[in-house]
Parts: structure tokens; C-alpha cells; sequence
């Protein structure tokens, strides 16, 4: 069998596959639950420095198995609170990445030194969240703003830092490139693509916020097109994240210049049972296609020469 074994940002992965932020991941059970089901890492919900309820409902609309479009306004315990649930996926054995999500660079700052102190193998810093005021894609967008971020962060932790960066935007290699030059070990691309859903009989859009981000298989090639482009950017690994529903999914990304990939739609469609399948397949198609480790097939498809 093809050995699925990949490092990124110097962390050791027994495959590819990590649970995305803001899937599966509210608890520390939930963490140790998709740990224990195959993922080669889980990352945290996004955590702020206070308690959010997020939207009210509804939150979420979904197209069948082609997408899902969600508007939850980051909903989090806060970062007083959380540490025990890491704690819990810890004690598991998991590899855990925490995801912090602020407003400026010095409130990154603070919240990833304390994300640190919990034990965590590395922080990903969610840049790109579409729809909630105030965060993600808002502060995520300027190269500058990015750079100035990640390297205020950069300042205060020691494990490798993770630049989640937005689809919205003209340019998401620059904000790659930006991530890079303030001192990012990795980056992760893409979060959800902004989107709407209007309900003609209430004529009022579907969920409650409104504008909500797109996720699964209608996002892919948005992604795999983000992902190559940032890999001819950038000399930091890149993580492949958008509708990754299969092991064939999963290896585009590889070929398109992914270390590793994040699986969130097909967790919400098929439980964590879904990593399981992931890397079968995946290992099936690499022996099929005469590939013995998959780091060998990272940015395989790109223009050799």
C-alpha cells in the first residue's frame, strides 16, 4: 500500500487528511472522535477571546451532496474555556491544530499565545471566515494587514503558524505571499466562497444572517485553482481545503501543490466514518497510478522545467 505519511510545517501527519475548523470539532470528544476515526489531525473550532452564541437560525442550507452554505457567525466558547476540551483530544493522542479567529493583529496575538499554552501542535489562523463582521475575510483581504498579522503572531508563539486565506478576494496568492513574509510556516486554502440563497415565497434570503460562505463539491475547482496558484507563490507548504468528498479529490489537490488536505462538507454529509473511506481510496489510487508515497505526487501536475 502507498504510504500516506506526510510532513507539513514540520509536523508529522499519518496521512493527509486533518479535520477542518468549524466541523466536528466543538468538543474535545468530538476532536478525539475524529482522531480515533482515521483523521491524521483535527484543528479546533475557531476561537476568539469571549464567548459567542453566533447567528440565529437558520444557519444552514444544503444542495443535496454538491454543497452546503452556512452563515454561523462563529459560534465558541471563548478561549477561557476551551482549553480543557483540548485537553480531552490530547489525552486521546490526537495531532491538534488551534484555530483562532480576532479582529486586529495584537488581539491574534494574544489568543494564539494562549491557544499555545494549551498544548497544541500548531495554530491556524482562520483570515478568510466570509460572514462574520468584523473577522475573517474583513481583516484577511489586505496583503499588508495579513503580513502585519501573522508576524505580530509570529512574535509571541513558537509552534508553526497557519495563514487560512480567503477565496474573496482578487489575488489569494498575494495574501499567500504576504502570510509567508510575516514569518507563516504553512498556509491553508480556501475557507467558503461568499454566497446567498433567497427564499421566493418569504422573499427573504434562506438563512438568517443573510450572506452566508459555500462549501463541498461546487467549490472544488475554485480551490484546486487556489491552491496551484499559491504553490508557484509561495516556498511554505500549502494544505488543499474545498469539497474534498473523495480520495480522487483529495489527490488533485495533492498534484495541484497540497501537502495535506482539510475535509469538513463530507464530514457534515457522512460522519467521521468519512476519513476511513478517504484513505482507502486514496491509497488505492496512488497503487493503481504507480505512486509508492505520496509526497512524491505533491505539485505533480505543474509545468516541469
Amino acid at each position: 500500500m502507498a504510504d500516506l505519511a506526510v510532513r507539513v510545517a514540520g509536523i508529522p501527519l499519518r496521512n493527509p487528511f486533518l479535520l477542518a475548523s468549524g466541523i466536528w470539532g466543538e468538543s474535545g470528544d468530538s476532536l478525539a472522535g475524529a482522531w480515533s476515526a482515521g483523521a491524521g489531525g483535527v484543528i479546533t473550532k475557531s476561537i476568539g477571546s469571549d464567548p459567542r452564541p453566533g447567528y440565529p437560525n437558520p444557519t444552514i442550507e444544503t444542495y443535496e451532496r454538491w454543497g452546503l452554505l452556512n452563515a454561523m457567525g462563529l459560534p465558541n466558547p471563548g478561549i477561557a474555556e476551551y482549553p480543557g476540551e483540548i485537553a480531552i483530544a490530547r489525552k486521546a493522542g490526537a495531532t491538534i491544530i488551534g484555530s483562532v479567529f480576532a479582529g486586529d493583529a495584537a488581539e491574534f496575538a494574544r489568543l494564539a499565545q494562549r491557544m499555545e499554552g494549551t498544548g497544541v501542535a500548531a495554530i491556524e489562523l482562520n483570515l478568510s471566515c466570509p460572514h462574520a463582521e468584523g473577522f475573517g475575510t474583513e481583516v484577511g483581504s489586505d496583503p499588508d494587514e495579513v503580513e502585519a498579522i501573522v508576524r505580530a503572531v509570529r512574535q509571541q508563539v513558537t509552534v508553526p503558524i497557519i495563514a487560512k486565506i480567503t477565496p474573496n478576494t482578487s489575488d489569494p496568492a498575494a495574501l499567500a505571499a504576504a502570510a509567508e513574509h510575516g514569518g507563516a510556516a504553512a498556509v491553508s486554502a480556501i475557507n467558503t466562497l461568499r454566497a446567498l440563497a433567497i427564499d421566493v415565497e418569504l422573499r427573504r434570503p434562506v438563512l438568517s444572517h443573510g450572506l452566508g460562505g459555500l462549501s463541498g463539491s461546487a467549490i472544488k475547482p475554485v480551490g484546486l485553482a487556489c491552491v496551484w496558484q499559491i504553490y508557484e507563490a509561495v516556498s511554505i507548504p500549502v494544505i488543499g481545503v474545498g469539497g474534498i468528498m473523495s480520495g480522487r479529490d483529495a489527490l488533485e489537490y495533492v498534484m495541484a501543490g497540497a501537502r495535506a488536505v482539510e475535509v469538513g462538507t463530507a464530514i457534515a454529509f457522512d460522519g467521521v466514518g468519512v476519513f476511513d473511506r478517504l484513505t482507502r481510496e486514496l491509497s488505492e489510487l496512488l497503487d493503481r497510478i504507480g505512486i509508492a508515497r505520496l509526497e512524491e505526487a505533491v505539485g505533480a501536475a505543474h509545468p516541469k522545467g
